[in-house]
């Protein structure tokens, strides 16, 4: 009941999520991303203490493989998760466990990892890397919103989604991006493209703000001079 992809950006060092499914606030729960270390991606029967403990395991110096394989050993219950992991040098890797739902699949490249269960049909990971790869030019945001909707234009989940999220995390320990949509009855990817579209020109400004206030643009707001 979820598609996702993790990605790395090789020119700025960025690393980021964009996930969908059919359960609320996806946000919430599965996806993770830690500057300087990597993006991980935990879905199907989610277990949310899997993506710190993944990105605790990359930030030893594991590769993404390594931190995955060290995380699923003797877990409990975890031939019910879904995980994907990118570390710092653009390595992937994923699990998928026997009690994973419906159809799923995986498509594992350099800087980016895609992967779904509950699916259409078990190649719409590849579609996902496919067009993260051809889109190398942007923004890294950009860049996994489109490999999201080309997940749902090749097909989706096999019902409708209802929540999606988008994070990118760069220099900061907090989140240069951090956008959800918790619940939408139509095409929540939708609102997320548009909440992505009003935020990117503004994403500068609220970074500066937190460097150097003397240095930001005002809010533009009433009272603001």
């Amino acid at each position: 009941m979820t598609f996702s992809i993790a990605g790395r950006c090789a020119a700025s060092g960025a690393f980021g999520v964009a996930i969908t499914t059919s359960s609320i606030a996806v946000g919430a729960r599965c996806p993770h991303a830690r500057a300087r270390v990597g993006a991980v991606a935990t879905q199907n029967v989610t277990d949310p203490n899997l993506g710190p403990l993944l990105l605790d395991r990359m930030e030893q110096g594991l590769s993404a493989s390594e931190a995955i394989a060290a995380v699923v050993k003797d877990r409990p219950f975890i031939d019910y998760r879904q995980l994907t992991a990118v570390d710092a040098q653009g390595r992937s890797a994923s699990w998928s466990g026997k009690h994973i739902l419906g159809t799923y699949g995986v498509s594992e490249r350099p800087d980016c990892v895609a992967a779904g269960n509950l699916l259409k049909h078990a190649t719409l990971p590849g579609v996902m890397t496919d067009a993260f790869a051809a889109n190398a030019d942007q923004h890294l945001g950009e860049r996994l919103l489109r490999a999201l909707e080309a997940g749902l234009d090749s097909g989706g989940e096999e019902g409708p989604v209802h929540s999606a999220a988008l994070i990118v995390h760069h220099q900061q320990a907090f989140p240069l991006v951090s956008l959800r949509v918790d619940w939408d009855d139509t095409n929540p990817i939708a609102k997320l493209r548009r909440l992505w579209e009003d935020y990117k020109p503004q994403m500068g400004a609220y970074l500066q703000r937190a460097i150097d206030p003397t240095q930001a643009p005002s809010y533009g707001v009433p009272g603001d001079p």
